[in-house]
């Protein structure tokens, strides 16, 4: 990957996918400005644990994306932005859908406004493949209806049909990413993949989880860090939404039988009515198509169809594994 020039900010630099993707911009060269969530720790969140060469030469400033007048200052100075802010626990979002729809949408829009004004040269925004609700058709295209199962789901169509309309009514330069299911070191136990792992590499051996039937179209980290890496270099993908996904599908039982596979361990599932979503909120299935992430951005994922998902999820059990890594988790607790 090539250096990408100008000024690039981060926001939600301390989570999952935005720490991965500072990490890469860095390593690259980049001149990189992270927004991290502020809190009275001082904590950067991920971001703490990037090794102290790439921290020296990261810009980090503590902020919130709900604050309009903040966001502003933050971008000021910037070329490129990309917009990782979110929440995006599916069950959080049932039981507080307010805080979804100002951090969400209300987020993104202050990140398109200060853009506008600012004269940004690039918004990426960053989508989910939960918008799409349960696939009326496979694989999965842009093209696909939007369906809002859950107050999640509902605020991160809003926020993107936001970013279309600036870039219909003010010629913003906007790109939407909208990743399909992303797993890897350091996701959130929120997450199914990292759930199965933690439990097992905490010696249980029933593990609790919801609904086994779902499919998904599960994507290593990297790969999805690299599409990022790519729309900011793109000017072909300004105005477009654009899938990443591996064009495979695997359900959550079949997922289950791989990981215990790769730990060579005998496990029990025991299903728990509180990692059940709302009968109608689930979606069933997910197989995103990424032709056009392969036509736009000369995209395809490295970790992509069965062989490439077990290498992932083997780099990510052995980061699980980590006994420095595994404490910094809380297997035996449900995490909403």
């Amino acid at each position: 990957m090539n250096k990408i020039s100008g000024k690039i900010l981060v926001t939600g630099a301390d989570g999952f996918i935005g720490s991965h993707l500072v990490e890469a911009l860095l390593r690259e060269g980049c001149d990189v400005r992270a927004l991290v969530l502020y809190n009275s720790f001082n904590s950067w969140g991920w971001l703490d644990t990037i090794c102290k060469d790439y921290r020296e030469e990261l810009d980090v400033v503590a902020g919130d994306i709900r604050d309009p007048f903040g966001v502003r200052k933050i971008m000021e100075g910037c070329d490129v932005v990309m917009n990782l802010a979110a929440l995006i626990s599916i069950p959080f979002s049932y039981r507080s859908p307010s805080t979804y729809i100002d951090t969400n949408i209300k987020g993104a829009l202050n990140v398109l406004q200060a853009a506008y004004e600012l004269g940004v040269k690039k918004i990426i925004q960053t989508s989910t493949s939960e918008v799409y609700g349960t696939a009326k058709f496979v694989p999965i295209t842009e093209e696909h209806p939007l369906q809002g199962q859950s107050p999640y789901s509902a605020s991160k169509i809003g926020a993107d049909q936001l970013a279309m309309s600036y870039f219909h009514s003010y010629d913003t330069p906007v790109c939407i990413i909208r990743p399909f299911n992303t797993y890897g070191p350091r996701q959130s136990m929120r997450a199914v993949i990292p759930t199965i792992i933690a439990q097992i590499a905490s010696g249980q051996k029933i593990i609790k989880l919801g609904s086994l039937t779902p499919t998904r179209d599960f994507n290593y980290v990297s790969d999805i860090v690299r599409g990022f890496f790519l729309a900011a270099r793109s000017d072909n993908c300004i105005g477009h939404t654009i899938n990443l996904g591996s064009n495979f599908e695997v359900s959550i039982g079949e997922v289950v039988k791989l990981i215990s596979e790769v730990m060579k361990v005998q496990i029990e599932i025991e299903q728990e009515g509180q990692r059940v979503r709302p009968e109608n909120s689930e979606v069933e299935r997910l197989w995103a198509c990424n032709l056009k992430a392969k036509e736009i951005l000369n995209w395809t994922p490295v970790y992509g169809e069965r062989a490439g998902f077990i290498k992932g999820l083997e780099e990510t059990i052995a980061w699980f594994s980590n006994p420095s890594n595994l404490k910094l988790y809380k297997p035996n607790t449900y995490n909403i």
